[in-house]
C-alpha cells in the first residue's frame, strides 16, 4: 500500500518497542483468558482477507495458532467479501462502510459485528506537479479521477460540496487504481481521489500534490462483515469471537511493532518495507478493533444518506439493521 526511511524512523522504533513488548505482555494474558473453552478442532473459517493484511498480521503479531482452522481467501475488494458471505462462501471479511451501503440496499445477507480504525492520510486527493491547482475549488472545469462506490468517491464529494462545487462542475472520471495511476502518471488527469499504495506511487514517482486528505470527512471506520449462519452457529460463532480478539491484540500491537508486521507484509506483497513504514509514519492516528457502537452506525448511516443525495443509490438504504452488537462484550478493551 504503502524510498528512504524517514529521519525519525529510529526514535520512532525504539519508543515503540518498549510500549510493545509491555503490550504484548499485557495481552498475554488476556489472551489465555480468551481461549474458547470448547474443543473447536473440527471447525473451518473461511476467511476473506487482503494481500498483505489479517494472515501476515497474525504471524507477525503470534496470533496465528488458533484451536481452529483458517482457509483464507483473497479478495482485493469489499463488494466482493459480501458477495461471497451472500453466497454462504465465506464466513468473515471486512472492507469500508460503502459496499455495506449496497447491502442494505439490496438486502444482502451479511452482518457487520465489529469495526477497525484505519488510517485516512492515506487516503488522499492529489494534484499534479505541474498543475496550478492548490485547493478544492480550483478543481472546477478540471479533470479529476476517482473510484466509484468506494471511500474516494464519498469523500471527494464531501469535499466538493464544501466549496458549493459537486461532480457536475467537474470532468469526473471513474477509474480503477490500476488505470488511475496510470492516466494520473500519462498527464491524463489534473487531479485524482485516491488511497493506498497508489496514492504512495503517486506521491513518491510522479510529485502528485496532497490538497486534502480524508482526515474531516472519512471516519476511519472499516467494518467487519460476517455471515449470519456463522454466527447462528455455536462453534464457528465461539471461533468467530476468539478471531476477532486476536485480530484486536494484533493490531494494538502494531502499534508497536510496525517494523516487523511491515517485514511480513512485505514479504507477500513486495512492496518495499520503507513504503510501507513511511505510510506507517505519515498515519493520522494508531489502529484498533472495536465493538460497535451508536457513533459508528451513525457515521455509516451519514454514507448511505450522502450517496443517495449524490445519485449513487437508486433509493434509501438503512444500515442499521445490519449491525450485530453481539460481540461487544468480548471486544471490550481491558482497563489500561
Amino acid at each position: 500500500m504503502k524510498p528512504d526511511f524517514p529521519l525519525d524512523r529510529r526514535s520512532l522504533l525504539q519508543a515503540a518497542a518498549a510500549w510493545g513488548a509491555a503490550a504484548t505482555a499485557g495481552w498475554g494474558a488476556s489472551a489465555q483468558a480468551a481461549t474458547p473453552s470448547r474443543d473447536l478442532s473440527g471447525v473451518t473459517l473461511r476467511v476473506g482477507t487482503y494481500k498483505g493484511m489479517w494472515r501476515p498480521l497474525l504471524q507477525a503479531a503470534g496470533q496465528a495458532d488458533t484451536p481452529y482452522k483458517i482457509d483464507w481467501r483473497e479478495l482485493n475488494n469489499g463488494v466482493l467479501h459480501i458477495e461471497a458471505i451472500n453466497g454462504d462462501a465465506l464466513d468473515l471479511g471486512s472492507g469500508s462502510e460503502i459496499p455495506p451501503v449496497f447491502a442494505a440496499r439490496q438486502k444482502s445477507s451479511v452482518r457487520l459485528v465489529a469495526v477497525t480504525h484505519e488510517d485516512l492520510n492515506n487516503q488522499a486527493t492529489l494534484a499534479r506537479k505541474d498543475s496550478p491547482i492548490r485547493t478544492i475549488a480550483d478543481f472546477k472545469g478540471k479533470r479529476v479521477g476517482y473510484v466509484r462506490a468506494t471511500t474516494s468517491h464519498y469523500y471527494l464529494a464531501k469535499q466538493l460540496a464544501e466549496v458549493g462545487l459537486s461532480f457536475s462542475d467537474i470532468q469526473a472520471i471513474s477509474l480503477t487504481p490500476s488505470d488511475g495511476l496510470s492516466a494520473f502518471a500519462r498527464g491524463d488527469l489534473d487531479a485524482w481521489a485516491i488511497y493506498g499504495y497508489n496514492g504512495q506511487i503517486a506521491r513518491t514517482q510522479y510529485g502528485a500534490r496532497v490538497i486534502k486528505t480524508g482526515v474531516g470527512y472519512l471516519s476511519g471506520n472499516f467494518p467487519i462483515y460476517a455471515n449470519p449462519r456463522a454466527l447462528d452457529d455455536a462453534l464457528r460463532r465461539a471461533a468467530l469471537s476468539d478471531l476477532l480478539q486476536r485480530f484486536q491484540r494484533s493490531f494494538a500491537w502494531v502499534n508497536g511493532n510496525f517494523l516487523a508486521y511491515a517485514r511480513a507484509q512485505s514479504a507477500e506483497t513486495r512492496v518495499p518495507v520503507g513504503d510501507l513504514v513511511e505510510l506507517f509514519n505519515r498515519r493520522s492516528g494508531d489502529y484498533s478493533l472495536g465493538p460497535v457502537s451508536d457513533a459508528v452506525v451513525r457515521s455509516h448511516q451519514d454514507v448511505a444518506d450522502t450517496f443517495l443525495k449524490i445519485g449513487v443509490l437508486d433509493g434509501p438504504a438503512d444500515v442499521k439493521p445490519l449491525w450485530d452488537r453481539s460481540f461487544e462484550s468480548a471486544l471490550r478493551l481491558p482497563a489500561a
